[in-house]
C-alpha cells in the first residue's frame, strides 16, 4: 500500500483501519531495514502490534507503523527491537506525531472509489452515487476492517470467484475481513458460506456488510484456524492472508477442504509460490494455476487430491 496519510490504513494484505474514535493524534514510526523482505516486515509488525501499534505499511525499504500518541513512548522501541530477530538489519528509526482527524471519513472521500472487477463485479461504499451497472453489486462500508477490492490480492481472488462454478458449492473464507469474498460467493449461489475472522473489529464490520448486501445466511465465526475443525468441508477454500500464516495453518486448511476441492491462496508474491508448494505438496495439494497482478502479487489455485 501507499505511505500517504489518507490511505495508510493497511497491514500488507491483511490489516486494520486506524481507529477514528475521538480523532486521536497518532505517532508515525518509521523503521528502515537492510536487507528488507516480507518476513522481516511481518515479524516487526507482529512485535509492534503487541506493543499497541494499530496499522502497518511495509515497503521495499522497511516498515511504517502507527500508534495512538497517548500510547507511544520512545523508550519502548529499543525493548521491542531487542526481541526482533533481524535487529541487525535496522538501519534507522524515526517518529513523527500526526494531528488527529476523522481518518475513515478522509479515507472514504479521497481514496475509496468504486472498483469494477472483470466487468462483472462493482464494489462501492453506501455513500457513492452513479454506480456503474454490473451483474454483482457489492456495498462495502469498510470502517475498521480491510477488504475493499482495491488491493491486488483481493481483486485476484474476486476474478477467480467470478470464473468458478459456485452454485450449490460450500465455501470457506479464511480471514474474511470485510466479508467481501464471502458475499460474492453467496451472490453467485454458493451455499453454505462460512467466513472466519480473528480480528473483532473486522468481524463486526463483516456482520454489518453481509446484512447490507442481503446475505444474512453467511455464517461468520470469530477466531483462528482452530475453528475449521468445526466446519463442514468446503468445495472451495479461500485464504487471503500472508505467506507465513498460510504456511503455518495450511494443514488445517486442507482438513477443511473436500477431496477434489479447490483452494485459492493469496496475500503473497509470485516468487513465494515455491515456498508455499513446499508445504502444500506433502499435504496432497497440486498447483492448478496462478494469476498475477500489480507488483507481483499472486493468487495461487490448488486442488486437493482424491485418495
Amino acid at each position: 500500500m501507499r505511505k500517504e496519510l489518507i490511505p495508510v490504513f493497511f497491514q500488507n494484505t491483511k490489516g486494520w483501519f486506524i481507529n477514528p474514535q475521538d480523532m486521536n493524534n497518532y505517532v508515525e514510526l518509521r523503521v528502515n531495514l537492510t536487507p528488507c523482505d516480507e518476513t522481516a516486515t511481518d515479524l516487526l509488525a507482529a512485535l509492534l502490534a503487541e506493543a499497541g501499534y494499530e496499522s502497518f505499511v511495509p515497503d521495499s525499504e522497511g516498515l511504517t507503523a502507527y500508534i495512538p500518541a497517548s500510547l507511544y513512548t520512545s523508550s519502548a522501541l529499543p525493548e521491542i527491537l531487542e526481541e526482533y530477530p533481524f535487529r541487525d538489519a535496522v538501519t534507522s528509526t524515526s517518529a513523527t506525531e500526526i494531528e488527529g482527524q476523522d481518518w475513515n471519513s478522509e479515507w472514504e472521500k479521497h481514496y475509496f472509489q468504486p472498483i469494477i472487477v472483470a466487468d462483472k463485479c462493482v464494489i462501492h461504499s453506501s455513500f457513492h452515487k452513479d454506480i456503474p451497472q454490473c451483474p454483482y453489486d457489492i456495498v462495502i462500508d469498510p470502517k475498521m476492517a480491510f477488504g475493499t477490492g482495491h488491493h491486488a490480492t483481493t481483486s485476484l481472488i474476486i476474478e477467480q470467484l467470478l470464473q468458478l462454478p459456485l452454485e450449490g458449492k460450500a465455501v470457506i473464507d479464511m480471514g474474511t475481513g470485510t466479508g467481501i469474498l464471502a458475499i460474492l460467493a453467496a451472490m453467485r449461489g454458493a451455499t453454505p458460506v462460512t467466513g472466519i475472522e480473528i480480528d473483532p473489529a473486522a468481524f463486526a464490520n463483516a456482520e454489518e456488510n453481509i446484512v447490507t448486501n442481503h446475505h444474512p445466511e453467511i455464517h461468520l465465526r470469530l477466531g483462528d484456524a482452530t475453528l475449521l475443525a468445526g466446519c463442514a468441508p468446503a468445495d472451495i477454500f479461500i485464504a487471503n492472508i500472508n505467506r507465513n500464516i498460510i504456511t503455518g495453518d495450511l494443514a488445517a486448511y486442507v482438513s477443511a477442504l473436500k477431496p477434489g476441492g479447490t483452494m485459492l491462496l493469496s496475500g503473497f508474491y509470485e516468487h513465494d509460490i515455491p515456498v508455499i508448494m513446499e508445504y502444500a505438496t506433502p499435504l496432497g495439494l497440486t498447483q492448478s494455476g496462478h494469476t498475477v497482478k500489480g507488483e507481483g502479487w499472486t493468487c495461487l489455485r490448488l486442488t486437493r487430491g482424491i485418495s
